[in-house]
Order: structure tokens, then C-alpha cells, then sequence
């Protein structure tokens, strides 16, 4: 949304405005249909979470949008700004579920002994119907206020909604039952009065309803108070990652320190991160070194560790030493946020399937209203006073359509938020849809499968020469060089030997390799080619290694020195130690993997090789991976998409289910219906069986709510249920649907201990590797070169001559 400080748009946008007074969902239905009157206006409003996301063009203003929610008979408040905390002052807000306690508890310690009198005919003393009066009477007034003056408030409006059924049905019992007690024969001392669970007959004058009226209001109260705490609840994923970030930050101006609240950092401020301490934002490391434990956003457990030039996430955790950072995102742009952002607007959508029971709860009240009436004359017509009355009430009562509104919002809210703290954020509940028939996953394969960064995997030493002092002169020496490859030989050296020694007279040879002195030899590093120049040539038994290592995919590099080559290093980007087990969930989930890349076919096949994927797609160009993603679904396959550069993005919106890894870039990000925080595959799996699971508690939410008013209305009408039984029933009936949808809260990803390190292409030696993916660069296929831009023999199609 493009929006001021306050979160307004000033021509066209989006907004959430925060809506009070709805009891059913209903009243949500009307609320929507109210906005999308307007010209120009898109609205959803969701029950459960009290908010409506609006969408407006030209010519409407927020407060527009206010005005007609408000003519509905409801409250809407624009967004605030956010407010600045005091860390000592008092807390921002009181309990909002306090009064809704209040009346519950109070209705409900009145409501029991008069229930009990009226079940029990033990307990009906002398003038046990007076006493109940006088217990009931402040529950129906004052407990049931809310439902009367929202049905008054409706009625002006010449609406209709569940407060209506309960103030009817409750104001009918309570209205019988001072008849009896004052007109008819009920208020006579000894009075009896056998409780019963279907209705009795005779004409009324001596039955009172009043447990009824206590009953269905306590249980309708006490119902709304369990489904608002489970509600509170259910959101709570997405206070808490609102909540991860830091409150201070201590500041770097003009060589001192300075807190400050988070909220005043600048892009381009320079902050102190100590020990313990929460990273205040988004930033890059400029000194220091550390371990920094991203779990509350990733929910990784191993710290990652990071150093000058190193990327940092805010409300991530240092671990270890002291970090001077320079913040590059701060407030709505930071990776928390987005993440927030993300999840709230999944919330607020609806899934198809609540978009027929927004339809049916709509006309549901008009209905029941005209069923009742129906079910009062019937009765009537019958002879039976007490049972048309009593068989009307029940009707209204049973009928309250509040599970209906649930069943979708709740398990929306709890299915999203336990992703959030998954490390798997869901935009929308339309994804929930798709998930259902993916059978087809396409994956990239540099940065989604494999790391996407050049890792040394293999060290092959002359015979006679010490391969320690081998990775030692090399590593040294490419260490002066800033080539991926390069640097892949360097990392790899130090891992294995330590401290490297220094270089003199480093030099590039363009396109070929580098040389330079190192502990006093004269140093070549490269293509076979330059070491033969310089007198190198390798011998049959490296030169049979550098030829196996292009079979497998990898690049050679061969080390020379002193009139002799030493040794051929074999530097490859790495398949991700996670991928075969990964690979191995999506199948027996029923899932067929597709590898798809732009790199050669033989090192396409060899990483399809080890993780266990069978089809593979190769030399692709980047934009011909939608291509082939549209002529799989041609060919009948329901296709999720797996990505992370920019060159998926068309492919991951394509695609009937696309899930971005959140190790790549923005654009990918943004084309995905799922991101996965973390470069971890297996999430994909865990993804897919969430959005499943979520939906699964939908369908079975919905199931629910329709099978107990299909069944429970026809029972009412015949007078076979008790009003209070009915109340009660109704009542569980939604607290039902709010537990299913809070087991979802239970949701445990797959196991996540990878069998093994890291493996290099076609399963050599790993000498460890680097986190995350940058885009789709594969590693150089059948290249017998050290450098990329040495010009390689065989480049694949989607990279140029680049690694």
C-alpha cells in the first residue's frame, strides 16, 4: 500500500480498518456488501479477526469508508500511527475480554441455581419459581444486553442477524414465563414443574421458561467468551513475531553512542550490537565477528555465523561477539515486518469455500426467522400453545450461525500463524485451495537444491606431494583473488590448514588463471593450458582427474609449481546436505519432483542423481522456465513451482502453486504464494502438508457447522429439543469449531536432522559449504578452468561464460 505516516492513501490504495460491534457472520456479510456498494471498491471483512482489507480507486477517501460501516450499524477505526512505547511506563492496553468475563461469570453463577431448580424437582421448594425469577432477571436484562441492543440497533436498520435469534428467542422465554407467573397458574405456591428435554403439551399457562432464558443466555455468553480467548489465541503467532524486535538501539554518532528508540533509526545509520542483544533492523556487519541465532524468525537452530560484509536480519539475536552494523532497511521494509505483513494479509482473506458459507449465513436468519413463525403456526394450528412456543424458541436458538463464521477464519489464523513461527509464511487462503491438487513440483537447482555458491569438494595431489602443502600454496594464492571460484579454493584451504601464508608479486593471467610467489615458491593456478606454458604440463594421473571431474560436473583446477604440476582441485557448487531427504518427502507425499535449469544436461543429471529426481529438464533459458512450466500443466500435471532468482519469478507465478525460498530475491519473493524463510527444501514438504492440514480443518469446520443445523433445525421445529438444550448445543457447536481450528497449533514439521554433510555433485569429499542461493549462476558444467571469465569450453545456455 502506498501510504502516508499514518498508513492513509491519498488517492488510491489499501487499508485495514479495525471493526467493532460484529457478533455473527453475518453481520460480517453485510459489513462487505455494504463497502462494495461503493465505486471503486474491493472489501473482505473477516469475522475473526474484526478487520476489513479495502481496496479503493479515485474519489473515495478512508473516511468514506468509515461513514458507510458506521450506516451499516458498526464501528470502523483507521489505522494509527505507530505510537512510541516508554519501556517504564504502563502497559499499552487493558484486557479487552475483561468485560466480556465480567457478564459471563456474573450470568453464569445466577443462571446455575435456576437451572437446577427447574431440572430437579427436589429442589423445587415452596416458591422455588419466585426465586428463579428474581435470579434470572438480571441475566436476561443485564447479561443479555448486547444481544439486545444489537438486535434493536438491527431492527432500526431493517436488519437481521444472530443477535436477533438470541434476543427473540431469550425475550420470548423470559416474556412466557411472567405471564405464567403473574397471569396464569404458574406463580401459585407448590407450584411443580417436571424438567423435560422435548416439549410438553397443554396450553402454556403453567410452565415458566425462565432456565431457559438464564440457560441460553449464560451458554451463548460463555460460548462467545471461550471462542474470543480461542480467537486471541489463534493470532497470537502473529503478536509474537510483531513483538520479536528490538525496543532500543544503541547508535553510532559522531564516535559516541547514543539509545535511541528503534523506530528513529535511518538507513545508513551505523548502530552497536553487543552480546545477548537483539539486532534492532535489517543491516550489513562493517566490524566484528559472531554467531547470530535466527530461530525466532527461521526456526533454525544453528546460529549462522557472520562477519564485515555479512547481511543481518532484525529481532535476530547476537550470540557471540560485539557487531557494528550498518542498518540498510529499517520499519515496514525490514524482513520482520514483511513477514508480518505477509501473514496478516493471509488472515484477512477467505478461501473459496467460506465464500459459500458467507452466502448461506446471509440469507440464514431471514430464513430461520420465517422457519420459526412457520414452526409457531404449525403448532398452533395443532392445539398445542406450550409446544408452539417452546418449539419456535428452540428454532431461533439452534439456529445462531456463528460456527458457519468460524469455521474458515479461525483455522486461517491458526494454519498461518504456526507457519510464521515454521519459517513458512502462506499469502493467502486461495493457496490452501491449490495445495490440494499439486501433483507435480518443479525444482530449480542452483540455490534451491544445491547451496548456488562454489564450495572446493575435492583435493587430487601428485604422487609424492603432501596434499596439505598442496591446498596451502593455493589457497594462499587465490585468496588475493575476489572470484567465486577463487574464494571457494581459499575458504576450503583455510577449513583444512588454517592460517594461509602470505602472497608476492600475485598477478591475473586474463582468462586463464593467476600466479604469484607464495613461502618463496613461484605459484600457478588455473587451466591446464597456462601450467603447460609455464612448463607445467599435467602428467596421465591428474590430467585422468581434472577428466573426471568434468564428467561429474565440477571445475578443475590445476596447481603447479617448481617445473612440475602438483595437484588438480575440484571446486563444484554443492548439492544442499537437506535436498535428498527433502526429495525423498515430496514422493512419498505423492509428489513427482522435476529438476529444471538452465546448467548443461550432465551436471543437471548428476545432481538429479544424488537427491533422487528422476526427470529432468536442462539448458533452459531463463525465460523459458514458464514456458515449461505452462506446457506441464498443458499436459495435465497440477505444478507447484520452486525458486529463488529473479529469473523464477515468471515461472513461480505461472505456476498453480508457487513457493519461493526466502533466501533469494525480492522478485521471487513477491511472485510466490508461499515463502519459505529458510533455504532449507524440506520446508517445501512441510509447507505443502500445512496448507493441507489447514484446509483439511476448513472442510471439516464447515462440515460440521452445516451437518448440525441441517440436523439440529428439523429436531427444534418438531419440538424435540429443550430450548435450553438447544442454546447449549449451539453455543458448543462454535466453542467445536474454534478447538478443531487450535490444533493446528500442534503442527510438527517433519524431522529436521539431515543425514550426512555436505555433499559435493555426484558424491565426493565435501569440504563444507556456504549458506543460501544467488539465483540461478549454476556451477560451470564440463569446465576445465579455475576462472568463469577464463571463457569456459562448455557454458550453459542461461549463464554466458559466468559461473
Amino acid at each position: 500500500m502506498n501510504g502516508d505516516a499514518n498508513g492513509l492513501t491519498q488517492a488510491t490504495g489499501r487499508i485495514e480498518l479495525a471493526i467493532g460491534g460484529m457478533t455473527c457472520a453475518s453481520c460480517a456479510n453485510r459489513i462487505e456488501k455494504r463497502l462494495n456498494r461503493l465505486d471503486g471498491v474491493t472489501a473482505t471483512v473477516n469475522y475473526a479477526t474484526e478487520k476489513a482489507s479495502v481496496t479503493y480507486g479515485e474519489g473515495i477517501a478512508p473516511e468514506d469508508l468509515v461513514a458507510a460501516v458506521e450506516k451499516a450499524g458498526y464501528t470502523a477505526a483507521l489505522p494509527e500511527p505507530p505510537a512510541e512505547r516508554d519501556p517504564g511506563g504502563a502497559p499499552a492496553e487493558s484486557d479487552p475480554l475483561r468485560d466480556l468475563r465480567t457478564r459471563t461469570v456474573v450470568s453464569v453463577l445466577l443462571s446455575v441455581p435456576v437451572i437446577a431448580m427447574a431440572m430437579f424437582s427436589d429442589l423445587q421448594f415452596e416458591y422455588w419459581q419466585w426465586a428463579s425469577l428474581t435470579l434470572a432477571a438480571p441475566v436476561l436484562v443485564w447479561g443479555a444486553w448486547p444481544f439486545h441492543r444489537a438486535a434493536a440497533k438491527n431492527l432500526l436498520l431493517g436488519q437481521a442477524t444472530m443477535d436477533t435469534l438470541v434476543s427473540l428467542g431469550t425475550l420470548a422465554a423470559f416474556g412466557w414465563s411472567l405471564y405464567a407467573l403473574f397471569l396464569g397458574e404458574a406463580g401459585e405456591p407448590g407450584m411443580v414443574h417436571p424438567f423435560e428435554f422435548t416439549v410438553g403439551g397443554g396450553d402454556g399457562s403453567a410452565n415458566i421458561y425462565l432456565e431457559v432464558a438464564a440457560g441460553v443466555t449464560s451458554f451463548i455468553l460463555l460460548g462467545r467468551y471461550f471462542e474470543a480467548r480461542a480467537k486471541r489465541r489463534a493470532g497470537e503467532a502473529l503478536r509474537a513475531l510483531l513483538e520479536l524486535g528490538a525496543k532500543e538501539v544503541a547508535v553510532v554518532r559522531d564516535g559516541r553512542e547514543e539509545r535511541v528508540p528503534v523506530d528513529r533509526l535511518a538507513p545508513g545509520d551505523l548502530f552497536v550490537v553487543r552480546p545477548g542483544e537483539k539486532i534492532a533492523t535489517d543491516g550489513r556487519v562493517v566490524e566484528g565477528t559472531s554467531a547470530v541465532d535466527r530461530s525466532m524468525l527461521t526456526g533454525e537452530s544453528v546460529p549462522e555465523e557472520v562477519g564485515p560484509g555479512s547481511e543481518v536480519v532484525g529481532a535476530t539475536v547476537n550470540a557471540g561477539g560485539r557487531l557494528l552494523v550498518r542498518a540498510t532497511r529499517v520499519g515496514s521494509d525490514t524482513q520482520l515486518a514483511q513477514m508480518a505483513r505477509l501473514v496478516e494479509e493471509a488472515q484477512s482473506g477467505k478461501a473459496e469455500v467460506q465464500r459459500l458459507a458467507d452466502r448461506v449465513s446471509g440469507v440464514f436468519v431471514p430464513v430461520v426467522i420465517a422457519l420459526a413463525v412457520a414452526t409457531l403456526g404449525f403448532w398452533l394450528g395443532s392445539g398445542g400453545t406450550a409446544q408452539a412456543f417452546t418449539a419456535a424458541v428452540a428454532v431461533l436458538i439452534i439456529a445462531c450461525p456463528c460456527a458457519l463464521g468460524l469455521a474458515t477464519p479461525t483455522a486461517l489464523l491458526v494454519g498461518t500463524g504456526r507457519g510464521a513461527q515454521l519459517g513458512i509464511l502462506i499469502k493467502g487462503p486461495e493457496v490452501l485451495e491449490n495445495t490440494r491438487r499439486v501433483d507435480t513440483v518443479v525444482l530449480d537447482k542452483t540455490g534451491t537444491v544445491t547451496t548456488g555458491r562454489m564450495t572446493l569438494v575435492d583435493v587430487v595431489p601428485a604422487d609424492g606431494q603432501d596434499p596439505d602443502e598442496l591446498i596451502r600454496l593455493a589457497g594462499a594464492l587465490e585468496d588475493a583473488s575476489e572470484h567465486p571460484i577463487g574464494q571457494a579454493v581459499a575458504k576450503g584451504a583455510v577449513q583444512r590448514v588454517g592460517d594461509l601464508p602470505g602472497v608476492a608479486d600475485f598477478a591475473a593471467v586474463q582468462g586463464r588463471g593467476v600466479e604469484g610467489t607464495v613461502a618463496g615458491r613461484r605459484v600457478v593456478v588455473g587451466r591446464p593450458s597456462l601450467l603447460q606454458e609455464r612448463g607445467l604440463a599435467l602428467p596421465a594421473g591428474l590430467a585422468e582427474a581434472a577428466e573426471r571431474a568434468h564428467a561429474k560436473g565440477r571445475t578443475a583446477v590445476a596447481v603447479g609449481w617448481d617445473g612440475a604440476a602438483r595437484g588438480v582441485l575440484a571446486v563444484s557448487d554443492v548439492v544442499k546436505p537437506t535436498s535428498a531427504e527433502a526429495v525423498r518427502r515430496l514422493r512419498e507425499m505423492g509428489l513427482t519432483p522435476v529438476l529444471l535449469t538452465g546448467d548443461t544436461r550432465g551436471v543437471a543429471e548428476a545432481v538429479a542423481a544424488e537427491v533422487g529426481i528422476e526427470k529432468v529438464i536442462a539448458e533452459v533459458l531463463p525465460e523459458e522456465k514458464a514456458a515449461v512450466v505452462r506446457r506441464l500443466q498443458e499436459e495435465g500435471a497440477t505444478v507447484a513451482m520452486v525458486g529463488d532468482g529473479v529469473n523464477d519469478a515468471a515461472a513461480l507465478a505461472q505456476a498453480d502453486l508457487g513457493l519461493a525460498m526466502g533466501t533469494g530475491t525480492d522478485v521471487a519473493i513477491e511472485a510466490g504464494d508461499l515463502t519459505l524463510v529458510r533455504g532449507d527444501l524440506r520446508l517445501v514438504a512441510d509447507a505443502i502438508r500445512l496448507s493441507r492440514r489447514t484446509l483439511a480443518t476448513i472442510r471439516g469446520n464447515l462440515f460440521w457447522a452445516f451437518a448440525y443445523n441441517v440436523m439440529a433445525l428439523p429436531l427444534a421445529a418438531a419440538g424435540l429439543l429443550n430450548p435450553m438444550i438447544a442454546g447449549g448445543a449451539m453455543a458448543l457447536s462454535s466453542v467445536f469449531v474454534v478447538s478443531n481450528s487450535l490444533r493446528l497449533r500442534g503442527f510438527k514439521p517433519l524431522a529436521r536432522e539431515a543425514e550426512g554433510g555436505s555433499q559435493a555433485v555426484g558424491g565426493a569429499d565435501g569440504y563444507g559449504q556456504a549458506p543460501g542461493g544467488d539465483g540461478d549462476a549454476p556451477a560451470p558444467g564440463g569446465v576445465d578452468i579455475a576462472h568463469a571469465t577464463w571463457g569456459p569450453s562448455t557454458p550453459g545456455p542461461d549463464r554466458g561464460s559466468g559461473a
